[in-house]
């Protein structure tokens, strides 16, 4: 029987996030990347959603580590969660294993798990190699893996741009792209994310420049908001502030956590007086401060939002203040981000974002530099990933520009296993793939139910029906009590509970004439019967949540 290669996304195909593919050969299987997402607004209460990891679990002894191609949550969020169960090396870059033993601390997880591997550097285990290839992104020591097998080589480019001058020096690594296209690469499973933007992404270095325009010209305080984890514009926020002799203030428990790790590990250049801490800001005037935020996307906890809403502790904007938005709105996030403008427009401070000027530059290829990787590497075989369907099809329309043949070009979904021969390519079956749902300190105990109920109870509230009945008997011992919950105002609406108080106990009444007697029969009939009340008198469906309690009829 001929020995196939196979390669199993879990997340990441059909979404934007929570990336995470299993690549096997024989008896033996690595994990690329391992990520989470944040949830959808349908998912209530719910904190994260990582991979659901139940194949891995079952064949834990074929899996020979994890590797990261950069320090982004989308691809090394659900590692922590995966190692409570399975344990395995985590193979990644300097900068990545810094950021992941904060993570392993807080999870109480062995650091020594974290292998740290130098751009260039292939890792073996067993019939499987994996070769670390820097490539150009957001954050620093950012790379592609090829992945290397008796079957043929697959390259996994992870999130990259063909930033040529990025502003740490390092490009992405163009020759060694060629050289596995050179030799033959098997397949190709490429980052989809801005595929439907023409042209060629802008060079964080313009980003820089424009900083450098705007501190000269603010009269004020400024403050800068981007993601905590794009630390290459950290660097251009600093790097601006030094020129003009400012002060910079770290504002969001992220944005401290991860200066504190790059800076510490030579990856930001500060000089020794430019950090001050956020209970200085008073000892400096409002030109000499630069506050660097989070907050971009209007969470409503986060420091940029805060400060809009006049609620932050320290910082209180006013209308000399220049307010900057270095970032671009994840989709879904548009309605939180414009009200947090519009708060600020109302504070009447100047406000820049990526629309007005060059303040924000994608970490993510566009059409021309995707073109780009797939001339450079020449695959035999195509797998779009890291983006939503729409994205995927563009993809494959694109490769198929560049020469490749369609039925040469696989487009799947989470779960599907991917089965390569040295002569052939093809989707082959399902392992079991999808989300699962951490609320907490709970992992996967939220879902579709629960989810359910929680909907129904932000749109139309509780009703609950306190009711306190003889043990045998099940007789009626005291009137119903009933308390509302975002449902209606009580006071407001005596007549309906009064109503309903009747509808109880006449319910009651007929369960005792066709001897009804089991707990869940009564509780059925009560949900029933105000619910079919509730709803002609005020045409909403609140969740009706009976409570009897059974008392020995000498004890009352």
């Amino acid at each position: 029987m001929q020995n196939k290669l196979k390669v199993i996304p879990l997340g990441g195909l059909g979404e934007i996030g929570k990336n995470c593919t299993i690549v096997e050969y024989k008896n033996e299987m690595i994990m690329i990347d391992c990520g989470l997402t944040f949830p959808d607004e349908d998912m209530l209460g719910v904190d994260i959603v990582i991979p659901d990891f139940t194949y891995v679990e079952e064949n834990k002894d074929k899996l020979k580590g994890i590797f990261i191609t950069h320090g982004h949550e989308d691809h090394i969020g659900g590692i922590a969660y995966l190692l409570k169960t399975v344990d395995t090396n985590v193979y990644c870059s300097k900068l990545t294993k810094g950021l992941l033993e904060n993570k392993f601390k807080e999870h109480g997880l062995n650091p020594n798990r974290l292998k740290m591997v130098n751009v260039n550097n292939t890792v073996k285990v067993g019939n499987l190699s994996a070769e670390f290839i820097r490539v150009s992104h957001s954050i620093p020591d950012s790379c592609a893996i090829a992945v290397k097998s008796p079957i043929g080589t697959i390259l996994f480019t992870g999130d990259f741009k063909m930033d040529f001058t990025p502003i740490d020096g390092e490009p992405t690594d163009i020759q060694k792209l060629a050289s596995l296209g050179r030799k033959g690469l098997l397949c190709l499973f490429s980052d989809s994310t801005n595929v439907e933007i023409e042209g060629s992404s802008m060079s964080e270095k313009e980003v820089g420049e424009t900083f450098i325009n705007l501190f000269g010209q603010a009269p004020g305080r400024i403050i800068v908001a981007t993601f905590a984890s794009n630390l290459h514009r950290v660097q251009q926020v600093i790097f601006a502030a030094e020129k003009y002799n400012k002060k910079v203030v770290l504002s969001g428990r992220s944005m401290i956590n991860n200066v504190k790790i790059a800076s510490s590990l030579g990856y930001l250049k500060i000089r020794n007086n430019t950090l001050i801490d956020m209970k200085n800001i008073k000892d400096y005037s409002d030109d000499q401060i630069v506050v660097l935020s989070t907050g971009t996307q209007g969470e409503p906890l986060s420091a940029l939002t805060r400060m809009a809403n006049n609620e932050h502790k320290q910082v209180h904007l006013n209308s000399s203040d220049t307010v900057i938005l270095s970032s671009s709105a994840i989709p879904g996030n548009e309605m939180p981000i414009n009200n947090t403008i519009n708060n600020l427009t109302k504070i009447g401070c100047d406000i820049i974002y990526d629309s007005l000027a060059k303040v924000h530059a994608s970490g993510h290829a566009c059409q021309e530099e995707i073109k780009l990787m797939h001339q450079l590497t020449t695959p035999k075989y195509f797998i779009p990933a890291h983006g939503e369907p729409r994205q995927l099809k563009k993809h494959m329309e694109i490769a198929m520009d560049m020469g490749l043949n369609k039925e040469n070009i696989l487009v799947g979904q989470n779960g599907d296993v991917f089965e390569f021969t040295k002569k052939s390519a093809r989707i082959n079956g399902k392992v079991q793939a999808g989300n699962v749902l951490v609320d907490g300190s709970g992992i996967g105990d939220v879902g579709n139910i629960v989810l359910k109920d929680r909907k129904h109870l932000s749109e139309d509230g509780l009703l609950v029906v306190s009711l306190t009945i003889e043990k045998h008997t099940q007789r009626v011992l005291s009137n119903p009590e009933i308390v509302s919950r975002g449902f209606i105002y009580v006071k407001e609406n005596q007549d309906l509970i009064e109503n309903s108080k009747d509808i109880v106990m006449r319910t009651m009444k007929k369960c005792e004439k066709k001897d009804i007697h089991a707990i869940s029969q009564i509780k059925y009939q009560i949900r029933e019967a105000l619910k079919s009340y509730i709803y002609n008198q005020t045409g909403r469906d609140p969740m009706i949540l009976p409570v009897l309690t059974e008392v020995d009829s000498n004890e009352y």
